[in-house]
């Protein structure tokens, strides 16, 4: 059974703080332990379909729009990493979620360890995918000031253009021209405002390298082999300090692995819950 749910159908009778803020998700499936995605940069849930089909048959699984992004409002606070994680255990207290494998891919990746170095009573796994732990270079951070500028002067399209480019392995972009469609035809969707404050959040985001060693639960990671933006190197450095950690590189995908290798993202995803839960549940990875 699919639940689309959107900010109109948030749940009644909670605290003011968590009410106020009502982000849209999909949530399929059934399970005790369920699973929940969590978007890059500047994307949104829909990103997560190809995942949420193949493991409902298994798994409860819940894709969620970010603050500000898919059908999710920006709402008033002033949009960080910080307040993302938030929103992330909001999300789950209001949803009566103990405990989640929580999977982050790029943005979603840096929510997540935010997330789970305050938090870290309320992950029973995690999932690092094409995401990386250091923070933003002098030079990064001055690029991304750059773009907003852009963005907001110029619009969304020059933006689109260039981050595409990035994002895909060049032989992705070339042979699946309906998949860079999708995805640029999301970034030119998604409010100028947003790619702004997005780029700002990621900007000033803490380098959480250090609190790697703290993470006491199962970990997998997932990078594609030819990721331009978080290159293969810093999921190796990731896999070095997490202790109880797997790594595992997509050959031949870019940034965007879930989308672009669909089926190899699938099926570690599948292995590495197998061993959390324990179901030994067997299908096509499609």
């Amino acid at each position: 059974m699919i639940h689309e749910k959107v900010p109109n159908s948030w749940p009644s009778n909670l605290p003011a703080s968590i009410e106020t803020f009502k982000p849209a998700y999909t949530d399929v499936g059934q399970g005790k332990v369920p699973i929940l995605f969590l978007h890059g940069f500047p994307f949104d849930r829909s990103t997560w379909q190809k995942q949420l089909d193949f493991l409902q048959v298994l798994q409860r699984s819940i894709a969620i729009d970010i603050r500000g992004f898919g059908e999710t409002s920006g709402g008033n606070a002033t949009p960080s990493i910080a307040l993302f994680a938030d929103d992330l255990i909001n999300f789950m207290d209001a949803h009566k979620i103990e405990k989640a494998i929580v999977c982050g891919l790029s943005m979603g990746g840096y929510i997540v360890l935010n997330a789970i170095d305050r938090y870290p009573e309320r992950f029973e796994a995690i999932i690092l995918s094409d995401t990386q732990c250091v923070a933003d270079t002098a030079e990064q951070k001055e690029n991304r000031q750059n773009a907003i500028a852009d963005v907001l002067k110029n619009g969304s399209e020059n933006f689109a253009e260039t981050f595409l480019e990035k994002v895909f392995s060049e032989k992705v972009f070339m042979q699946q021209p309906e998949l860079v469609e999708e995805v640029k035809n999301i970034i030119l969707n998604t409010h100028q405002d947003s790619i702004a404050s997005g780029l700002k959040a990621i900007a000033i985001r803490a380098d959480m390298c250090t609190s790697l060693e703290r993470i006491e639960v199962p970990a997998l990671i997932i990078c594609g082999s030819e990721d331009q933006i978080t290159p293969p190197a810093q999921a190796e450095a990731m896999h070095r300090a997490i202790k109880n950690s797997e790594l595992r590189t997509i050959k031949g995908a870019g940034h965007l692995s879930n989308q672009e290798k669909p089926i190899e993202f699938n099926r570690h995803v599948l292995r590495f819950i197998q061993k959390i839960t324990g179901e030994k549940k067997v299908f096509d990875a499609k």
